[in-house]
């Protein structure tokens, strides 16, 4: 029986796109494999939002090349459909873009018999949502479901809407009818994704993302939704006020913020201003008392003065996240930033980052001491020392003794150790 092992870089949906991508593999005969066994094909599902993501996605590729010289390799994902003709010749075997990963395995194995290469880039900018399934999410108790591809934003650092394409969403009915798929197989969480789930059935002429929240929480065995990354923008009291009437919807919310600089955001060409940021998150924090508030942030913007950075800083202590993401700026060659001047230095960024990333440490353990004393339902996932690691719906990791794995259960958390909450059972 051939064998396949997968390596994943960058967002969520990557993790869907993958998924569904090895479960065909799966059909077709083969047999899954770590990333770092023996492998007869190995799948890289590459990123390139940053510079790291780009250099972890060609390591990898080298590294399975020399795993096992005789394998054929596959570079996929957004890598793959920047520099598909300048990859080839690195000893990829298939290259296959952001559409076609339905056709991976039949690609793969024409290549393979007609003894070629094959790069499989078509263009996104002008086609439907790739209809890609999943039925089970592979190492998990949650499962990942893309509802939504592409962007339209065209944010000045970000290069995604050139390897994503424009807008395109999944139907309602589609959505549903997976959610009931994972719920059959046992996933209790499900986590709605989209490379810009905010703008979710524009594309439609009807359907909205609050439509697609409520047709997966309308599905039996649907314990606990949890939304993907979301523009501030979106989150509207009318929309707010919706959140707040489904039950299953976990009480974590990603709002992408960039900067906490109005003069910053205008030149990422960012869609609102801090105030309008902090607004969004006061709602939300408004209407479910307690919720985590996580983000991403982007220091060191070409032209970030020592004023603007320490706006982002005092304005992330003010909103009083419970987690940060933190990346310094990356040039992408083609966007606007790129060419921008008052590009700043690797050091300069490099200390901007570290400051944020001490201040998310610290914003992070002040949230985890929030939920101290607080009863809270636990979806465990992975097995240790007597006991599981699970994630309360705030999505902090929590552990208690006597727990076991794909098991929900009401913990009471008695108090923080390092990065992790401590609990006990508490009877059903």
């Amino acid at each position: 029986m051939p064998t396949v092992a997968f390596y994943t870089l960058g967002c969520k949906v990557n993790q869907y796109d993958s998924q569904a991508m090895l479960e065909q593999f799966l059909s077709a005969g083969y047999e899954g494999r770590d990333f770092h066994e023996q492998a007869d094909v190995y799948v890289v599902n590459s990123c390139v939002v940053t510079g790291t993501g780009e250099k972890k996605s060609l390591q990898a590729v080298r590294r399975a090349i020399k795993q096992n010289p005789s394998a054929q390799v596959v570079l996929a994902g957004c890598l793959a459909q920047k520099e598909a003709e300048a990859l080839l010749p690195m000893g990829l075997r298939l290259v296959i873009g952001n559409q076609r990963r339905g056709e991976v395995v039949q690609l793969l194995e024409e290549a393979v018999a007609q003894d070629t290469r094959i790069a499989a880039v078509d263009s996104v900018l002008r086609v439907p949502f790739e209809l890609l399934d999943i039925s089970w999410a592979e190492g998990h108790t949650r499962a990942v479901m893309k509802i939504q591809e592409g962007c339209d934003r065209y944010c000045a650092y970000c290069i995604i809407p050139y390897v994503r394409g424009g807008i395109r969403s999944r139907p309602v009915e589609e959505i549903a009818q997976e959610a009931a798929r994972l719920a059959r197989a046992g996933y209790p969480e499900v986590v709605l994704t989209g490379i810009h789930l905010s703008s979710y059935g524009r594309d439609l002429g009807g359907d909205t993302l609050m439509d697609a929240i409520r047709a997966v929480a309308t599905v039996p065995g649907v314990r606990r939704i949890r939304l993907g990354s979301l523009e501030p923008v979106v989150a509207t009291e009318a929309f707010v006020n919706e959140l707040a009437r489904i039950p299953q919807l976990c009480p974590q919310f990603h709002l992408s913020m960039q900067s906490g600089s109005d003069s910053v955001l205008r030149r990422m060409r960012r869609r609102y201003t801090a105030d309008e940021y902090l607004a969004a998150a006061r709602r939300l924090q408004a209407s479910f008392p307690g919720c985590a508030l996580t983000t991403d942030v982007l220091c060191g913007f070409p032209g970030e003065t020592e004023e603007e950075a320490a706006q982002t800083l005092a304005f992330c202590r003010e909103v009083g996240f419970a987690r940060m993401h933190v990346f310094p700026f990356s040039a992408r060659e083609g966007t606007e930033a790129a060419r921008m001047s008052g590009q700043l230095t690797r050091a300069v960024k490099n200390e901007r980052a570290q400051a944020l990333i001490a201040l998310g440490e610290e914003l992070a353990q002040h949230y985890r001491q929030t939920l101290v004393g607080t009863v809270q339902e636990v979806l465990f996932e992975t097995e240790e020392q007597q006991g599981a690691i699970g994630l309360t719906p705030q999505y902090v990791e929590t552990y208690a003794p006597g727990a076991h794995g794909g098991q929900i259960a009401r913990v009471q958390l008695d108090h923080v150790h390092g990065q992790r909450l401590i609990g006990r059972l508490l009877p059903e």
